[in-house]
């Protein structure tokens, strides 16, 4: 237990939530482009802005800045090369302008909510796929040749449960960002501390499950459940940065099983690879 506080400490001291809060805040601005008050009207009503918004304006003010990081026009424009059109579709836009916006995907989500679902749905899987694969690398490392597909460096004291913790609470950073909460230590005290007292739950449960099947068949239930359980949290945070009150612990177990399926094909891709193991009926 000392060695494991010791692994977490030096964990925690890798991540930078002020990193994380300074990409949130990059300024980013969109020029509107329409033949009309009414183009305008539709492109402002996408965004959930008013007339004046410091962060968006209109090719037809006086006054424009230099330069813009989104264009985005009106229908019945011609869409020049760099610029977005709005869809009939509002999901389709969200989807093209992350795309290709990627720099920017926490800071749009932060200003303008119509980017918030789809960039925080990004990140759970993202951080929910990290995590299946340290899990499985951990569990036979013969299987991946290295942990170079992780974003971040990972050292000799990472243990399972350490790294999938403090991955997760670098998880709850980039929500909070996204979402236009508070990041931090100290501003997210109740959200670390319930991510630590979960992690040994369903670590333990991934233990168990391994410890009952031949050798390498646990590995893409033990990455199953190490994305399953990643995804609830981050799911739970989405809710709970959204104004909720978070997950209840029925709410939890629900998303839990049903985020099993979905995390068991994450881990046979990253299995595929290697050998293949068998799986759980």
């Amino acid at each position: 237990m000392l060695d494991m506080l010791k692994q977490a400490r030096a964990a925690f001291s890798l991540l930078n939530p002020q990193e994380v809060l300074h990409r949130a805040r990059i300024p980013v601005r969109i020029g509107l482009v329409a033949a009309d008050g009414f183009g305008y009207a539709q492109l402002e009503d996408f965004l959930a802005c008013r007339p004046g918004d410091a962060n968006v304006s209109r090719a037809s003010d006086p006054v424009i800045p230099d330069d813009v990081e989104v264009v985005l026009c009106a229908p019945g424009i011609d869409v020049p090369r760099g610029a977005f059109g709005l869809h009939p579709d509002p999901t389709a836009t969200v989807v093209e302008i992350l795309s290709q916006r990627e720099e920017f995907e926490l800071a749009l989500a932060r200003r303008f909510p119509v980017f918030r679902k789809a960039v925080v749905d990004g990140i759970v899987h993202a951080v929910a796929k990290e995590n299946a694969l340290f899990a499985i690398t951990t569990a036979l490392p013969d299987v991946l040749p290295n942990l170079i597909e992780l974003p971040w460096a990972v050292g000799e004291w990472a243990s399972d449960t350490t790294f999938l913790t403090v991955n997760q609470v670098r998880m709850a950073f980039q929500i909070a960002a996204a979402s236009g909460g508070e990041v931090g230590f100290q501003h997210q005290k109740a959200e670390i501390l319930s991510i630590a007292a979960g992690a040994f739950g369903w670590r333990a449960i991934a233990r168990e499950l391994a410890g009952k099947i031949p050798f390498g068949g646990g590995l893409i239930p033990k990455g199953a459940i190490a994305y399953a359980g990643t995804y609830a949290v981050g799911k739970g945070l989405e809710k709970l940065y959204s104004g909720g009150r978070g997950l209840t612990r029925g709410q939890f177990r629900e998303l839990y099983h049903s985020a099993l399926d979905r995390g068991r094909r994450v881990a046979g891709k990253l299995v595929g690879g290697g050998r293949q193991p068998r799986t759980l009926p």
